[in-house]
């Protein structure tokens, strides 16, 4: 009997949703186009995609609906499903962040007062914040534009996810403190990670992933530069190990060929040092995956 498809819940809408479509294509799954609303997709490779709500992935990914999932690491510390976190997924970004209004007293998360009203989506979290900084305080809960509720009166301070700020200095309210950095991760479910089979699917899932995520702003570099010059040409271009240095097999024997992984940031930098030691035939590739 062939294995049954693997699994993989991700959201359904929102922020992460488009960039875990993505990168479950970039890693090779064979994903095509997806169709709004749809609720599953089937990759050829074995795989089934779930299109869930972020806020209910860790609890069924942990009740065994799917193997594994993507969503972000506040939503999995908030649900306090019994999950796996296997990886960052290096996307989605943001910070749980305690704020207060513009023109509030209150500068710091440690000098919110006992008896302090804090309005959030992330109870969990937000209480064992502030039991840490030995406050008491008084959550209430609520579901959305949790910004506003300081100015009509329903709370002192929030507990929300920022990721420029710019949501709360439209609201006129600023950052006091930092609950969580969070960002997309690769959960599995403790039950699937017990059977051998399922486990080592998601892990093969897991090496794909990041393959895609450690190739994320490189480029494979390659050119033909002086033989003389190896000791300043891996100092310029050092890769992941030093340059892989190869033979040419024309002619100049002066020449041999440097191929090296160079950082985005790098880029330009390491072009314009080989051009001036003198390297010839640069070739700059972007790389889609990178396995070290």
């Amino acid at each position: 009997m062939p294995d049954e498809p693997l699994r993989i819940a991700v959201p359904n809408k929102g922020r992460l949703s488009e960039p875990s479509v993505q990168l479950l294509r970039d890693a090779g799954l064979g994903l095509g186009v997806v169709e709004e609303r749809a609720l599953f997709a089937t990759a050829p490779q074995g795989f089934t995609v779930l299109f869930l709500r972020a806020a209910d992935i860790p609890e069924f990914v942990q009740d065994g609906v799917a193997e594994c999932g993507i969503t972000g690491l506040d939503i999995v510390r908030e649900s306090r499903k019994e999950v796996e976190v296997l990886m960052d997924l290096d996307f989605g970004h943001c910070k749980l962040v305690v704020a207060a209004p513009e023109d509030s007293r209150i500068k710091d998360a440690k000098d919110v007062p006992d008896g302090a009203r804090v309005a959030t989506s992330f109870p969990h979290l937000a209480q064992e914040f502030f039991d840490a900084l030995g406050k008491r305080v008084k959550l209430v809960e609520v579901s959305g534009a949790t910004e506003v509720t300081p100015h009509i009166g329903v709370a002192d301070v929030i507990v929300d996810l920022a990721a420029s700020g710019s949501t709360l200095k439209v609201h006129r309210m600023r950052p006091i403190g930092t609950v969580l950095e969070s960002s997309a991760r690769l959960v599995a479910g403790k039950q699937a990670m017990r059977d051998a089979g399922k486990a080592a699917r998601v892990r093969e899932l897991a090496w794909a992933l990041q393959s895609v995520v450690q190739a994320k702003g490189k480029h494979y570099i390659m050119a033909n530069v002086p033989r003389a010059k190896l000791d300043e040409v891996a100092r310029v271009m050092p890769g992941i190990s030093g340059p892989t240095i190869v033979e040419l097999g024309g002619q100049r024997s002066d020449l041999v060929a440097a191929h090296a992984v160079v950082s985005e940031r790098d880029l330009y930098h390491v072009v314009r040092e080989l051009k001036a030691l003198g390297a010839e035939g640069i070739l700059v590739i972007p790389i889609s995956r990178l396995m070290t």
